[in-house]
């Protein structure tokens, strides 16, 4: 099976690296053209392996799906299944981080030809971490597996979080991470191409604006992480279908960001279905657990229900967004947008020059 594991861990890295050098290889803004067709090519690439899946399991190549005395885990029907469901629950739960992109791009100005290379180290950085949480995720679960319920609850109460929170009360400034990194190294006042670490005119070595937008899109993915990755353990608890679902929802983020970075605000009402999809798997997570001293044996929800109630709720969410106008409220005497600030997603403020 370790096979099976490091065979997808190269394929990830080729999808990335054909991104990286031969799609947008350039310092250029991407193209709402291309950025759909990478986006639909990744679609293709999940749906694709989601079959892959079900001959994996149905035929348990090299042993996956098997438990430690032989028996079949799963069928390859199930494991399809949730990992589409999987696949699908990340994705939309990741679409939240795209309007946290939007801030952290407008608030520090970075230029539109930049944010690609910015996206792509910190979705890197991303799958990593990620690996590193599930894998501690599914020890804890095999430990102590009462701690279920306390996933369930705390997606719950994200799920009314997230309908209270605005976009505007996030401050980029305030990571730990910036505040750290502004106290321990010196930063250049102005981009340096795409470069990371630049050198000031005294000759000193320091750190760019573009290193702080990185550092801000690591921390703010490991707060979703935190949300995200408890609720794929409301579907399964296979770390392969956990692993490739997340990695898979990852992959098309940033392509997806730049196929809709000018219509972020038509998606008003997805936070709604978020917060519905958060709160039906930590009530789904809640029920499913068995409690032998009271003679409960838990309700389970079948797979194919879940999935039509996650797509059924994204559908509502897009649909009333679409539908539903946009009512503009803006004051009279209300102050013009900042350049790097208030400016749209993917303005491009003029560069200084380091």
């Amino acid at each position: 099976m370790i096979w099976i594991w490091a065979g997808f861990i190269v394929f990830v890295l080729a999808v990335l690296l054909f991104d990286l050098l031969v799609i947008n290889k350039g310092d250029e803004p991407v193209p709402m053209r291309r950025a759909l067709g990478f986006t639909a090519f990744t679609i293709a690439l999940a749906l694709s392996f989601a079959v892959g899946v079900y001959f994996m399991y149905e035929h348990h190549w090299m042993g996956i799906g098997l438990g430690p005395d032989g028996q079949p885990l799963s069928s390859g029907k199930k494991a399809a299944t949730d990992f589409v469901q999987g696949w699908l629950l990340e994705y939309s739960l990741s679409v939240d981080n795209l309007f946290v992109f939007a801030l952290v791009f407008n608030h520090f100005g970075v230029p539109a030809r930049y944010q690609h290379r910015v996206l792509f180290w910190g979705i890197l950085g991303a799958l990593i971490m990620r690996a590193v949480m599930i894998f501690l995720g599914v020890t804890l679960i095999s430990l102590f597996e009462p701690v279920l319920y306390l996933f369930g609850a705390f997606l719950i109460y994200t799920a009314l979080k997230l309908l209270r929170s605005e976009e505007s009360d996030f401050d980029p400034e305030a990571s730990w991470l910036v505040r750290g990194a502004r106290r321990v190294f010196p930063v250049s006042p102005s981009y340096d191409g795409h470069k990371f670490l630049t050198v000031l005119p005294d000759g000193r070595r320091a750190i760019t604006p573009l290193l702080l937008v990185l550092l801000v899109v690591e921390g703010t993915d490991v707060v979703f992480a935190v949300d995200s990755i408890p609720a794929i353990f409301g579907v399964t608890r296979d770390p392969f279908i956990v692993f490739t679902s997340n990695v898979f929802a990852i992959l098309g983020l940033r392509s997806l960001y730049f196929a809709l970075a000018n219509l972020m605000d038509r998606f008003r009402y997805l936070k709604i279905s978020l917060s519905v999809i958060l709160a039906f798997v930590g009530v789904k997570m809640i029920i499913e657990q068995k409690i032998p001293a009271w003679g409960y044996e838990g309700v389970h929800v079948p797979g194919a229900v879940s999935l039509g109630f996650i797509l059924l709720s994204l559908a509502v969410g897009v649909g009333a967004s679409w539908i539903i106008p946009v009512r503009h409220e803006q004051a009279d005497d209300a102050p013009p947008a900042r350049p790097g600030r208030d400016a749209p997603a993917g303005a491009q403020p003029p560069e200084t020059g380091a």
